[in-house]
């Protein structure tokens, strides 16, 4: 069978040269023949080419490849000056697609057939979705890229200059696990945000507190809250969404916490899923009450990632883990459950990070699981409380009304299960 392999590796490179030339082809199917630089034989010819020289290379040495590639290079070249005189296209993307369907053709050749096909896959996805891409770049404001330049500087730059020790009282601080929660947090408000970006703010409240929910529950819950008291008739429609930023709030803190200890993650499963579900069927239910005309205003956008809120956060998370430490080790399980009852007057994230960090041995799991339940429990009848006092009775009563019923779900779940 080993003498069918070069037929293999010469199929494989041709296949993937059609791939990529069928979305060429597709593309500039209006232009007359001979105007295109490149079609689809064009492009099914530059792979098998790249699988020959690939071939020819593990006989003769890989100089031949290099030579070939530069040969190719210099073709397109002169074939995109052409194009560019007759018809003032400064484009480049057909050439580059050309040079790398002849890189994937000598991959299949040289023993890399997933990595070539993997490749072409991309490619020529990258290419057919030039559309889509070009219309989320014509959506993008100034601000929203320099938020995805200040998260990658936070993720890619800075987190692994980190070092990942312990510092400080009870090496309770390791600057690159604070960080590193921070990166986490922070991604997921920025795909909280980019969802309701693209699909569009105003298609819908309960799409809206979907991924509302992922970056803040509360900020929802007071947004929809200003809204319901200005707007009369609005209450059931605003609670769904309200209800159902709430509920992803919990899904959120399952899957934070299993990425510290799929233990911590099981623990806190059921009593998270009782929460979740019971919170979802009552937003579905104030959603199917409401009026089919009722107003549906969003949440304003806010800018998806600033750096000094990420400071302040790990600021927050950095003391939070020194207090839980050391409330642990004076006052045991109570200032545990004391601490997150007081950080889920705020926030549950911050303490559910550094009780999850701490299942390694530091704590153990039945006292981080209640621990997050109690943060949980605590933020809920916070945003029950703000509903009410802010978007008043009508409103108030639904959200409290569930997200205690919630509470107490969650609650009776945790205890039935220990």
């Amino acid at each position: 069978m080993e003498e069918l392999t070069p037929f293999y590796s010469l199929g494989l490179a041709l296949a993937l040269g059609l791939l990529i030339g069928l979305e060429r082809g597709w593309k500039e199917r209006h232009l007359d023949e001979g105007r295109r630089v490149a079609g689809i034989r064009t492009f099914a010819l530059i792979g098998l080419l790249g699988g020959v020289w690939g071939l020819l290379a593990q006989e003769v040495g890989q100089a031949v490849l290099a030579v070939a590639f530069g040969a190719l290079a210099l073709v397109l070249v002169a074939a995109h000056v052409m194009a560019q005189v007759r018809d003032q296209d400064m484009g480049i993307t057909g050439e580059i697609a050309s040079l790398l369907t002849f890189a994937f053709g000598a991959l299949a050749a040289l023993g890399y057939p997933a990595l070539a096909a993997a490749g072409a896959v991309v490619t020529a996805t990258l290419l057919g979705i030039k559309p889509v891409l070009h219309a989320w770049v014509n959506r993008l404001e100034e601000r929203e890229l320099f938020a995805a330049f200040q998260l990658l500087l936070i993720s890619v730059v800075i987190l692994p200059l980190l070092p990942n020790q312990g510092y400080g009282p009870w090496e309770a601080l390791n600057p690159y696990r604070i960080w590193w929660m921070v990166v986490l947090i922070a991604a997921i408000s920025f795909v909280g945000y980019f969802s309701m970006k693209i699909i569009g703010e105003r298609k819908g409240i309960l799409l809206t507190g979907l991924m509302a929910g992922l970056a803040s529950s509360t900020a929802v819950t007071v947004n929809f809250a200003r809204i319901a008291r200005k707007t009369q008739g609005s209450s059931n429609v605003l609670a769904a969404g309200i209800l159902v930023a709430c509920a992803t709030m919990f899904p959120r803190m399952l899957v934070v916490s299993s990425l510290f200890s799929w233990d911590l993650a099981r623990q806190l499963l059921f009593p998270v899923l009782a929460m979740m579900t019971l919170s979802y069927a009552l937003a579905a239910l104030c959603w199917k009450l409401s009026s089919p005309t009722a107003h549906e205003e969003s949440p304003g956008l806010t800018n998806p990632f600033e750096l000094k809120p990420a400071l302040i956060f790990a600021a927050l998370l950095a003391g939070i883990i020194l207090l839980s430490q050391g409330l642990s080790e004076h006052f045991g399980d109570a200032g545990i459950y004391t601490l997150a009852a007081v950080s889920g007057l705020a926030d549950v994230d911050a303490i559910t990070l550094s009780l999850a960090d701490m299942t390694d041995g530091r704590l153990s799991l039945e006292t981080a699981t209640l621990g997050i339940l109690i943060a949980a429990f605590v933020n809920s009848l916070v945003k029950g409380t703000l509903a009410m006092g802010i978007g008043g009775w009508a409103l108030g009563y639904r959200v409290a009304g569930t997200l205690s019923l919630s509470v107490g779900a969650g609650l009776l779940t945790w205890w039935l299960q220990y």
